[in-house]
């Protein structure tokens, strides 16, 4: 009985489920009718609408392409017009072209007539040349290659002269031009350089307290004397000139070092050779200074740069040499101004001026120990330590000895003349200047010709009077340079000297 009443209940329940599912479907079948209908009408709206746009794109590009055909036929019909312009320009210009064509051909028909003619009397000229040749032939008495080398002799004559008088004329004319430049450029560096007119004088002459001093000086068999001449390498000299000692040497810095010593001693009192050997080891540190100081502030005051510490320390030992009497160390310093100042008036290197100036005596530091001449020694000294070349041959040509002069070898030539030369640098013993003046005389009357010799301006310049008879003004020319060569090979002197040759025509006679 349970088991049917439970297969009752499975049927009745699955009865409901079909049922249930019956409607469900039927309500499905029906919202899925109305979704299809409402997507039908949403269709043909849309289709509509694309019918309309499609019609409207339509007439919008029929429109674009009629406007797009006007302007192709505005384009062309202008395209046209420019076309027909430029074709009547060609025409024109064929035309005018057909014009010129035909004045040219009418002008080169004149042309060649006129050569024709030109021709003809050409001929005409030619035979008349040739008749007139031939009367001058006959008249003269030349044939016409005689006569024109006669004429060519003649012109080249002519041209000769006037070649060489024209060469004259400007040689004369640049030698006055240079002379007034290199007047204004010298006096304007003179006037620009202020230096002393004294100079200082290199001492040599120890004072003593008393005559008593000297013995003390000698010592105990003159044990203190050698120990002062072995230690500082200067020979004292001890003579009857009262209160006073007199150092001798070749060395400038070793005598500055036996004097400062010597003072020193003297003024201690207490002279033995442990005391000298201390006092110039004293003395000879503070040279070494000095010469240091005076190296870099002579470098300076000159302006220039950048030496080598050898050469700053040869260029302080100048301060102890003289050369006639002027310190060679403030002469190299004024050398070097001068220097500076006349290559800054005539363009060339400044700088190079003044340190070719400054180093020009450099040799005369070490020339007591070195064989040769000063520019000499200094042309090595500098090749060694600076390797500039210009400035090593600027220093060796400028007293001439290179054989060659470079334009900076005449700036510090003249330089070093100019600090030489002027008033109060320079002096000498009255008998070394008697005997220079005499030397200069002599040698300018060993020359044939000569018939007086007078040397003038403290022997700056020498006038020579010649006998007319012996020498011609050619001769005279000739005789000034071989003179001056001459004087520049044999004597010493500071400076420059002028030698003038004066030849003199007397013409005398008698009224009676």
């Amino acid at each position: 009985m349970e088991t049917i009443n439970i297969f009752l209940l499975i049927v009745a329940t699955l009865g409901g489920f079909a049922i249930g599912g019956f409607v469900a479907f039927a309500t499905w079948q029906v919202i899925i009718g109305r979704r299809v209908r409402v997507a039908e009408k949403e269709a043909g709206k849309l289709l509509v609408d694309a019918k309309t746009k499609h019609k409207e794109a339509l007439l919008e590009a029929k429109e674009e392409a009629l406007k797009i055909k006007s302007q192709a036929e505005a384009e062309i019909n202008e395209r046209r017009s420019e076309l027909h312009r430029q074709e009547r320009r060609l025409s024109q210009k064929e035309e005018n072209l057909d014009r010129k064509y035909e004045a040219l051909d009418r002008r080169e028909r004149s042309l060649a007539a006129k050569e024709k003619e030109a021709e003809g009397q050409k001929a005409h000229l030619q035979e008349l040349r040739r008749k007139q040749i031939q009367q001058l032939e006959l008249i003269s008495g030349m044939s016409s290659a005689e006569a024109k080398e006669h004429l060519i002799k003649a012109m080249e004559d002519e041209v000769r002269e006037d070649v060489s008088r024209r060469v004259r004329e400007m040689e004369a004319e640049l030698k006055q031009e240079a002379d007034e430049r290199a007047r204004e450029t010298i006096a304007q560096a003179i006037q620009r350089c202020a230096t002393d007119v004294v100079s200082e004088t290199t001492v040599s002459v120890v004072p003593l307290p008393s005559d008593e001093m000297k013995g003390r000086l000698i010592g105990r068999e003159g044990r203190n004397i050698r120990a002062l001449e072995n230690a500082t390498g200067v020979d004292l000299i001890i003579d009857d000139t009262p209160e006073a000692v007199t150092i001798s040497s070749f060395d400038p810095v070793r005598r500055e070092v036996a004097r400062i010593a010597l003072e020193r001693l003297i003024l201690d009192g207490r002279i033995h050779p442990a005391r000298i050997e201390e006092m110039v080891e004293k003395a000879r540190a503070e040279v070494e200074e000095t010469i240091q100081t005076e190296g870099e502030q002579a470098a300076y005051q000159a302006g220039v740069a950048g030496l080598h510490p050898e050469l700053i320390k040869l260029l302080g030992q100048l301060k102890y040499r003289f050369s006639y009497g002027q310190n060679v160390l403030l002469h190299s310093i004024e050398v070097a101004h001068l220097a500076g100042m006349i290559a800054s008036e005539i363009g060339a290197k400044v700088d190079l001026a003044k340190k070719a100036g400054l180093l020009h005596d450099i040799g005369k530091a070490v020339d007591f120990h070195v064989e040769g001449s000063h520019a000499q020694i200094g042309t090595e000294l500098v090749k060694q330590l600076d390797t500039s070349e210009e400035l090593a041959s600027a220093i060796a040509e400028h007293h001439g000895e290179a054989g060659s002069m470079s334009v900076m070898g005449f700036i510090v030539s003249a330089a070093d003349a100019i600090s030489g030369g002027r008033p109060g640098a320079r002096r000498e013993s009255l008998e070394h200047y008697l005997k220079r003046l005499e030397a200069l005389e002599n040698l300018a009357n060993g020359f044939p010709g000569v018939e007086k010799s007078y040397a003038i301006q403290a022997g700056r310049e020498i006038r020579i009077m010649v006998k007319p008879t012996e020498v011609d003004d050619l001769e005279a020319m000739r005789l000034a340079r071989d003179m001056a060569k001459k004087i520049e090979e044999t004597l010493a002197y500071p400076g420059q000297i002028k030698v003038t040759v004066i030849r003199e025509t007397r013409a005398t006679d008698y009224a009676k």
